[in-house]
């Protein structure tokens, strides 16, 4: 793996360097993006971006769990986590990038 993350930067940098625009319009671009995101996110709708995959709210129940440390039952309250499910689009280039990497080795 390269081990480097994608900062919001570099996608702006992206953005500058494939279509043009200025730098500080293509910070704000990625950032309005996000932004959007977020609120829709925020206020649980699902999110699909066509050919990467979807974002989804779940709620999760209270349960018991336990603490690794002492086996104590600790009661886990109610939340809502972020689920993320990639596109059939997403997977098969996942895998061929596996692929080819494999064959490089």
């Amino acid at each position: 793996m390269g081990g480097k993350t994608l900062t919001r930067a570099d996608l702006a940098e992206s953005v500058v360097q494939k279509i043009g625009l200025p730098r500080n319009e293509s910070q704000e671009l990625v950032e309005l993006v996000i932004k959007v995101l977020s609120e829709s996110l925020a206020e649980g709708e699902p999110v699909k971006l066509s050919s990467f995959g979807s974002f989804n709210i779940r709620q999760k129940g209270e349960r018991v769990g336990r603490n690794p440390k002492t086996g104590q039952e600790v009661p886990i309250t109610p939340r809502r986590v972020l689920v993320f499910r990639p596109s059939n689009i997403m997977k098969e280039r996942i895998n061929a990038g596996l692929g080819r990497r494999r064959a490089a080795e």
